[in-house]
């Protein structure tokens, strides 16, 4: 049996827009109905659960585990702005009381891709510099690049500047397989590449034409990838992800149905 468990991401209730923000014990209470064992929240959805003791509370009543804590930000500068690093700093405190939780850092896409190398140098920088900080006080680090069109870690080559440019001693990569499959690589390739930075995964489905897809209902292939995984040695979190245009009238709904794939397709392999 492989050491791998298999946890809930919130940007599916961030589909419909804000409503679900300070609602992550309704989150919590479907990511339970689901079968998984653990939740990435997205900072904005804490609100009042930023209290540690509270979000405690609440993750053993749901029998859950705080797999992640995402931070999102701009990181446009050489340097972290105030803000940012005053936010980071809330969230390194936060996670001082979760040692098992991983740093997940993530940008947030802009409108376009100028001056291109310009940000990605300070995306790394900012990245690099928050993630020494949170190394040195335990913390598990993470970084996710995405595919949106105004992403500047999208395509291939953009990758290997990404994964030569974090500093490996604190900050590890967690592939998203659907924002690979989007930038147009495979995602196998991908993962036996970078395998050595890997600490995390997220799984997230996408039909050929570039939509994104129901879990099990796109052309991701799931259980070549989990074998790759297992037999790479891999242990920790895949995090699924479900961004299907369902999920913006229904995030409830369609969650549970990936719980329904995950039993019967996933859980077997692990």
């Amino acid at each position: 049996m492989a050491n791998i468990k298999l946890a809930c991401e919130t940007y599916t209730w961030q589909m419909p827009g804000e409503q679900y923000k300070g609602r992550l014990e309704h989150i919590m209470n479907i990511c339970q109905q689901a079968g998984f064992a653990g939740i990435e929240p997205e900072t904005s959805f804490l609100h009042h659960l930023d209290d540690p003791v509270l979000m405690q509370e609440k993750l053993d009543q749901y029998n859950l585990e705080l797999a992640v804590l995402c931070v999102v930000e701009d990181w446009l500068h050489p340097r972290e702005t105030p803000q940012e690093r005053a936010r980071a700093d809330k969230w390194m405190e936060f996670l001082g009381h979760f040692p098992d939780t991983i740093l997940l850092t993530v940008q947030m896409p802009g409108k376009d891709r100028a001056n291109l190398r310009e940000r990605q140098m300070n995306m790394i920088s900012c990245v690099n510099d928050f993630c020494r900080r949170a190394s040195e006080k335990g913390i598990i680090c993470s970084n996710h690049p995405n595919s949106p069109e105004g992403s500047v870690f999208r395509i291939e080559s953009d990758y290997e500047i990404l994964l030569e440019g974090l500093d490996a001693e604190a900050v590890g990569y967690c592939p998203d397989v659907g924002h690979i499959a989007k930038g147009g690589m495979d995602p196998e390739t991908i993962i036996r590449r970078y395998r050595s930075q890997i600490n995390l995964v997220h799984y997230k489905d996408m039909h050929a034409d570039g939509r994104w897809a129901l879990t099990g209902e796109g052309n991701i292939d799931f259980d070549s990838i989990t074998r790759c995984l297992i037999d790479s040695g891999y242990e920790g979190w895949i995090i699924m992800e479900d961004e299907d245009d369902a999920a913006i009238t229904d995030p409830d709904g369609v969650t549970l149905k990936d719980g329904n794939y995950i039993r019967e397709n996933l859980l077997p392999l692990i």
